[in-house]
């Protein structure tokens, strides 16, 4: 990896970085998920996500003094619906007080107004490509990455369904390929459990775990994934 990414005091690279994710109802495990290097903030997950309610989960997450990613999950990519204005509002008030943000790369209006912000304030970009049916072909999934590049993230992350072997080997081939750029890939469905593991290992800075319930299918609960990290990639 070329670039020098770092996330608040994370620095990607050495090994994978552990994230925990979380929204409203695991709040109370995403602030106490110790063995997490990064914290995600799903506002999309609660309930009534109003701005003074949003506001305040990242205060208590800056009690745990680790970086925080901030996500609204766009309903077409597997969030909790919610209307565009909102989400633009919660972008706006969260990128200040949190170290990274995470946004489709299909939010193509959204990212041409976030990315500018985000530079200007110093903080971190993730911009995302979420199949929860399919993996896609390799040069399909490749040109998402060049896309979110072209967009002006920090770091492309891509998560796919795996059904099969040969869908986790077209994701091994597409981080193989990025990883000089920086790239974060995972699986979700039967294969998802493996996939943080295995992909990390191809060169995939991040892996995801669950604060609580999870945020999506195939994700490992983040104290035995933090384990398997600190035993299968020594630092």
């Amino acid at each position: 990896m070329a670039r020098d990414l770092v996330i608040g005091a994370l620095r990607l690279g050495a090994r994978p970085a552990v994230v925990a994710a979380a929204g409203e109802a695991d709040l109370d495990a995403l602030v106490a998920a110790g063995a997490a290097d990064l914290l995600e903030l799903r506002a999309d997950l609660f309930d009534d996500p109003t701005p003074d309610g949003i506001l305040a989960a990242i205060e208590r997450l800056r009690a745990a003094r680790r970086p925080i990613l901030f996500t609204a999950r766009a309903a077409a990519e597997g969030g909790r619906a919610m209307p565009e204005e909102l989400r633009t509002e919660l972008y706006r008030l969260a990128l200040p007080r949190v170290d990274a943000i995470d946004l489709e790369i299909a939010s193509t209006a959204l990212a041409a107004e976030l990315v500018p912000r985000a530079r200007a304030a110093g903080r971190f970009v993730i911009l995302s490509a979420h199949d929860f049916a399919t993996t896609p072909a390799r040069d399909r999934l490749l040109g998402r990455v060049e896309r979110a590049r072209a967009l002006g993230a920090d770091l492309a992350k891509l998560a796919t369904h795996a059904a099969a072997s040969e869908d986790l080997r077209t994701l091994l081939e597409v981080t193989l390929a990025a990883r000089p750029g920086g790239v974060v890939t995972l699986a979700m469905g039967p294969l998802g459990p493996l996939s943080r593991l295995v992909l990390p290992a191809a060169g995939s800075l991040l892996t995801y775990g669950a604060a609580g319930r999870g945020t999506a299918p195939g994700q490992l609960p983040v104290g035995e994934l933090a384990e398997l990290v600190a035993r299968l990639f020594p630092s």
